[in-house]
C-alpha cells in the first residue's frame, strides 16, 4: 500500500517537531531563551559583492537579518466574526472574538503573523521562540524550554489560541478547548513554498481573509523575488554549488542531530542555491548524528543557530565535540555560518529576509553592514 507524499510530510514534520521540543526541553532552554530579539542591521545582499569562489572562503559567519522590524499589511483590520474554519487536524473550530489573542509554536512563525496582519495589539502573550522586539515584553506562556503553562495561559484568558503540533504537553491544548477556548491547530510542516498557506490560515482563523491574502501575496512575492537574486549569484553548475548541511546542536543536553529531507533545512538551502547533502546522501527528517553520515556528506558549509552553537562552545568547541565535521570541508575551512534561533527555520513573513542575510553569509563571508 502506498501513502501519499502529504501524509509522508506531515509525519516527518511532526517527528522534527517533537524532537526539536524535546531536546530544549532537555537542556532547560531553547531558541532565544535569554529573551533577547534576534539582531538587525545586517549587510543586504544587493549591497554585497559576492567572492569569486564560494567553496575557497574560509573562516565562520553570522546571518545577521538586515531589517527585523515589523511591516504590517494593515492597521487592526477589522475582523468578520464569526469565522469558522477547519484546521490542520481536520476539526471545525468557530472563532467568535478576536480580542485576546494567543499564537503559539515552535518556531516564533504565527505570532509574527499575526503582528504582521496588524493584530499585534491583540496578543495577550508569547512563546519562548516569540522573541522580536515588539512581542517580547509580553508574558511568557511556555517554560522549560517550549513546554506549555496551561495556568500561564488561562491567566491571559486568550478568547482564541492558534497554535501547531510543536509544542507541548498536548494535554495543556486539551484542557484549553474543554475550556471553551477556540483552539485553531495549523499545520507544523514549514518550508520556503509553505510560508504563504501559513500565514492565510492564521489569517483566516482571526476572520481577516482578505487581509491575509495580502500579506501572504507578499511573502510569497518577496520570497520568489530574493530566490532569483540568490541564483544569479549561485553557481550555475550543480557541481561548483556549496555543499551544505543543518546541524542542530545542544551542548548542555548531548543533542547532535542532522536535517535532512522534509525537515524543512532542506528547502532553506535549496531557495540558497546550495545542495542539501544530508538529502543527497539519503538523510530523512531529523536524526541523531554519526561520524559515517557526516564523513560521508561531506559539507563546505554548516548551518546551526547561534545559541545552539553558543551552547558548544562556538566553533573550536563543536570542531572538538564532534570531530567528524572537523574532518569535513565545511571544518577544515571553519565554514560555520550560525543565525538566531528564531529566525532561521522560522519561514513566516521573514523568509525572504533570512534568505537575503543568510545568502550573505554563504556568497560574501566577512560582509559587515
Amino acid at each position: 500500500m502506498s501513502v501519499p507524499a502529504r501524509a509522508v510530510r506531515a509525519l516527518a514534520s511532526a517527528l522534527t517537531v517533537a524532537l526539536v521540543a524535546a531536546s530544549l526541553a532537555a537542556c532547560g532552554g531553547g531558541a532565544a531563551a535569554s529573551g533577547d530579539g534576534a539582531a538587525s542591521g545586517g549587510a543586504l545582499l544587493a549591497d554585497v559583492t559576492p567572492v569569486p569562489d564560494p567553496k575557497a572562503a574560509t573562516g565562520p559567519s553570522t546571518a545577521v537579518l538586515a531589517d527585523a522590524a515589523l511591516h504590517p499589511v494593515a492597521d487592526d483590520p477589522h475582523a468578520t466574526l464569526p469565522a469558522t474554519v477547519t484546521d490542520a487536524q481536520g476539526t471545525s473550530v468557530t472563532v467568535t472574538d478576536t480580542s485576546r489573542v494567543l499564537a503559539l509554536d515552535i518556531y516564533g512563525s504565527t505570532s509574527r503573523i499575526v503582528y504582521e496582519l496588524g493584530l499585534g495589539d491583540h496578543v495577550v502573550g508569547r512563546d519562548t521562540s516569540s522573541a522580536f522586539a515588539e512581542i517580547k515584553d509580553k508574558p511568557l506562556v511556555t517554560a522549560n524550554g517550549h513546554e506549555l503553562d496551561g495556568e500561564a495561559i488561562l491567566e491571559l484568558a486568550p478568547t482564541v489560541i492558534i497554535t501547531d503540533t510543536s509544542l507541548g504537553p498536548w494535554d495543556v491544548v486539551l484542557q484549553m478547548r474543554d475550556a471553551g477556548i477556540p483552539v485553531v491547530v495549523v499545520d507544523p510542516h514549514r518550508d520556503v513554498d509553505s510560508a504563504g498557506k501559513l500565514v492565510q490560515a492564521v489569517a483566516d482563523a482571526l476572520g481577516v481573509h482578505d487581509v491575509g491574502e495580502k500579506l501572504a501575496q507578499r511573502t510569497h512575492d518577496d520570497i520568489a523575488a530574493k530566490v532569483a537574486q540568490i541564483a544569479k549569484i549561485a553557481p550555475q553548475e550543480k557541481s561548483d554549488r556549496l555543499r551544505v548541511m543543518f546541524l542542530y546542536v545542544r551542548g548542555q543536553a548531548g543533542v547532535y542531530y542532522l536535517f535532512g529531507k522534509e525537515s524543512g533545512a532542506d528547502s532553506l538551502i535549496d531557495a540558497l542555491g546550495a545542495v542539501d547533502v544530508a538529502s543527497q546522501i539519503g538523510w530523512d527528517g531529523m536524526k541523531p548524528i554519526n561520524d559515517e553520515a557526516m564523513v560521508k556528506a561531506a559539507p563546505d558549509v554548516v548551518l546551526v543557530m547561534t545559541h545552539g552553537l553558543e551552547s558548544v562552545g562556538g566553533v573550536d568547541g563543536l570542531l572538538e565535540r564532534l570531530p567528524a565535521v572537523a574532518q569535513t570541508p565545511a571544518g577544515e575551512k571553519r565554514r560555520i555560518v550560525d543565525m538566531d534561533d528564531t529566525e532561521i527555520l522560522s519561514f513566516g513573513p521573514t523568509t525572504a529576509d533570512v534568505l537575503d542575510a543568510l545568502a550573505v553569509a554563504l556568497y560574501a563571508p566577512g560582509t559587515h553592514a
